[in-house]
């Protein structure tokens, strides 16, 4: 996969690209990302790539022809152009998983006041990751890249991936290490038993209980099996 960002502040990517798990992705040749400074494309010697906007309204707005002409240079027949917006559709790991299947990622990264809404014609997504305001798109931009990256082959195992929060539906089940016990602190017997099958359905049970506790909208969108439906009314009964 390759994915460009479309920036102001090229910088701030820098730390991103350079740790973790993005970098070793980055290093085994799993993903392409480059870093695109939008006032390369500016129209002016000054290099700015905002302006005052029509009608009148606070602050200033990004333009459309930089960004227009930063697009149209990097796209291609597989490309798909994204657009960071607090006025877009809420991301979830549903989208995650269909964007970590593309070939090539074009993102924009919004900054002052927005940008020229004809913008919003050339791109395939306007995505959110909640509802509220950042000063620009880099840090959602980097949630949602650092998202998909994980979910390309070769990047973490398939195991991480089926078993993480939200990938099915649900919240994912507690978790704990050593030690087994601190300073009053336990760990769940069951989780010491050795006993693989009781382990499976306990973790089951706690993941239905974690989200029904903490995210019950999910359970809504969620087709539950009748043994995890008689789990659900198991919860709701003991609380």
């Amino acid at each position: 996969m390759k994915i460009d960002i479309i920036t102001i502040f090229p910088e701030m990517f820098t730390c991103f690209l350079n740790n973790s798990i993005i970098s070793r992705a980055i290093k085994d040749n799993k993903i392409i990302i480059n870093i695109v400074n939008l006032r390369d494309f500016s129209h002016n010697k000054h290099k700015t790539i905002d302006d005052s906007i029509y009608g009148g309204g606070a602050g200033m707005l990004m333009q459309f022809p930089p960004i227009y002409d930063a697009v149209a240079s990097l796209k291609t027949d597989n490309s798909k152009i994204i657009y960071l917006s607090p006025q877009g559709k809420v991301f979830n790991q549903k989208k995650a998983i269909k964007l970590s299947k593309e070939n090539h990622l074009i993102f924009i990264c919004g900054h002052y006041e927005g940008i020229d809404a004809r913008v919003l014609e050339i791109v395939d997504y306007e995505i959110s990751i909640g509802d509220y305001v950042l000063t620009g798109g880099e840090l959602p931009v980097m949630a949602v890249v650092d998202s998909i990256t994980r979910l390309l082959d070769g990047v973490i195992t398939k195991e991480s991936q089926t078993e993480d929060s939200l990938y099915n539906g649900l919240l994912k089940y507690p978790q704990y290490t050593k030690p087994k016990e601190y300073k009053g602190y336990e760990v769940p017997p069951i989780l010491l038993s050795g006993n693989h099958e009781k382990i499976d359905e306990y973790r089951e049970y706690e993941s239905i209980k974690n989200t029904f506790l903490k995210r019950r909208d999910l359970l809504k969108n969620k087709k539950l099996t009748s043994k995890q439906e008689k789990m659900l009314e198991n919860i709701k009964h003991n609380l």
